[in-house]
């Protein structure tokens, strides 16, 4: 595999994130009450950093070969 279709699906998974970020973010403000939605809206912050970051490093490396 290329680095190129790495670097491709790593930038996937990113994306992959931060769309269950906004989905669990909708869930815990709309549906969800108490501890729960704290849970929830903790899982939805985790998953928006780790896939931001993924996105930033993808981004900042730079083109490939």
């Amino acid at each position: 595999m290329s680095l190129s279709m790495l670097m491709m699906y790593i930038s996937f998974v990113g994306m992959f994130l931060l769309i269950v970020a906004i989905g669990l973010i909708v869930l815990s403000r709309k549906k969800l009450k108490g501890w729960l939605a704290g849970i929830v809206s903790f899982m939805a912050y985790l998953s928006l950093i780790s896939g931001g970051l993924i996105i930033l490093y993808v981004v900042l490396s730079g083109p490939t070969r």
